[in-house]
């Protein structure tokens, strides 16, 4: 996939994001949408991603996957969850810039992307429609947000396009920055897909309510299981 296709792309998978908090004022059906990513990034995760990394970088690639699951773990602290459909914000933060879960998401959106230019790899652009998919839900999650901390829409709307700036950052700095530090791409991504693996099963196991799974969002968990499968 061409390079700057990559990068509108990823641009337009948050805009998405932010115009269906727009149009719809709840966004709990987008839980399908979360719960198909999330079957679809593990998907091509185990089938795809993870084979070939091994082969590549070796036996290490476990040590930099637990370190991505683990980087993930303390993002979430501090985005309270966002990266699966939370948007909790407590009445004593209200007017507050959300800086915290800003950044948490900034910089897991920027991690993410690093891999996205890597060549090396036959299934990266299998993995860029995962985190096409996977960036939607989290940007109904920031919209809603800043729109639940007070914040006007048109403030909202520059806040969420300064996040969109993050993935394509990613992109375009990422190779260049390992090149420097002599930092084998096939590491970072190794940590991304660590990352990627708390977030889909946390999205799958967060998908059953009182212990018992919605008809619906079982299907569309499938469904990404499906999507994930039938990717060349």
């Amino acid at each position: 996939m061409d390079f700057w296709i990559k990068i509108v792309a990823l641009i337009g998978s948050v805009i998405i994001g932010g115009v269906l908090v727009d149009l719809f004022k709840k966004a709990s059906h987008l839980k399908l949408l979360l719960s198909f990513s999330g079957g679809f990034l593990l998907t091509i995760i185990f089938t795809h991603i993870l084979p070939e990394t091994y082969s590549e970088a070796g036996t290490r690639t476990g040590y930099f996957i637990l370190i991505g699951f683990l980087l993930q773990l303390i993002l979430e602290y501090f985005s309270q969850g966002a990266e699966h459909g939370h948007t909790h914000v407590h009445e004593s933060t209200k007017k507050v810039f959300p800086l915290a879960i800003f950044f948490s998401l900034a910089i897991h959106s920027f991690i993410e992307s690093v891999p996205l230019d890597h060549h090396g790899h036959h299934h990266v652009d299998d993995l860029f429609w995962g985190v096409f998919l996977h960036k939607i839900p989290v940007a109904v999650a920031l919209k809603t947000i800043f729109k639940v901390s007070g914040f006007s829409n048109l403030q909202s709307w520059i806040y969420l396009l300064i996040f969109s700036l993050t993935a394509p950052l990613g992109l375009l700095v990422g190779e260049p920055i390992l090149e420097l530090l002599s930092i084998d791409p096939g590491w970072i991504l190794a940590i991304a897909i660590g990352m990627f693996l708390h977030i889909s099963t946390t999205i799958i196991f967060e998908s059953s309510e009182g212990h018992k799974l919605n008809i619906l969002k079982l299907f569309a968990i499938i469904l990404g299981f499906v999507a994930g499968s039938l990717m060349a």
